[in-house]
C-alpha cells in the first residue's frame, strides 16, 4: 500500500512540475522594466500569455506602482478604491484566468501622460495534444505517451 501511495504522489508531483515548467515569467518592459515613456503595446506584440504565466513589474519602489483595472479604468487611467495597489518595486502577478488584463501606474499622471499602462490577453492553459488517430499510432511518441510508459515502468518497479 505504501509503495502504491508513493508512486501516486510521485506521479502527481511530476505532473505539477511539468505544468509549472511550461509556465513563462515575463519581465514587463524587459531590461527597461515598468517605467515612463515605454511602448508596452509594442512589447506585447511578440508574446503569447497563458494561464499559469507570471508578469513581473520591476521599478524603483516609491517611484511607481501597479494597479489592476478594468477596460474603462485603462482607457481613462483611473482606479477605484477596490483595486489593489502594488508598491514593492518587484510585483509578481500570476495570470490565473483567461481574458483581457489591464494594468496602470497610478502615480501622478504616469498613465495619462507618460504611457505607463499595459494591456494583455491571457489564453487558457495549453492542453495536451489530441490523441493520434488509429492510422497514425506508430508516429513519434508524445511526451505524455513517454510519461505514461515511464510511470508504468515505475509502478512495476516499486509496486
Amino acid at each position: 500500500m505504501t509503495s502504491s501511495y508513493s508512486t501516486i504522489v510521485f506521479v502527481a508531483t511530476l505532473f505539477v512540475l511539468a505544468a509549472s515548467i511550461s509556465a513563462t515569467e515575463y519581465i514587463v518592459g524587459d531590461q527597461s522594466g515598468w517605467t515612463l515613456d515605454y511602448d508596452y503595446q509594442t512589447w506585447t506584440k511578440d508574446k503569447v500569455f497563458y494561464v499559469g504565466d507570471t508578469l513581473v513589474f520591476n521599478y524603483a519602489s516609491g517611484s511607481h506602482n501597479v494597479i489592476k483595472v478594468n477596460g474603462t479604468g485603462f482607457q481613462q487611467c483611473t482606479a477605484t478604491s477596490s483595486n489593489g495597489t502594488l508598491t514593492s518595486g518587484r510585483d509578481v502577478i500570476a495570470l490565473q484566468t483567461p481574458g483581457r488584463k489591464w494594468y496602470i501606474c497610478g502615480v501622478a499622471k504616469h498613465c495619462e501622460l507618460r504611457n505607463m499602462k499595459l494591456v494583455i490577453t491571457v489564453l487558457p492553459q495549453m492542453s495536451p495534444a489530441p490523441s493520434p488517430s488509429a492510422s497514425s499510432t506508430l508516429a513519434v511518441p508524445t511526451i505524455y505517451g513517454m510519461l505514461v510508459a515511464l510511470f508504468g515502468g515505475l509502478a512495476l518497479l516499486f509496486g
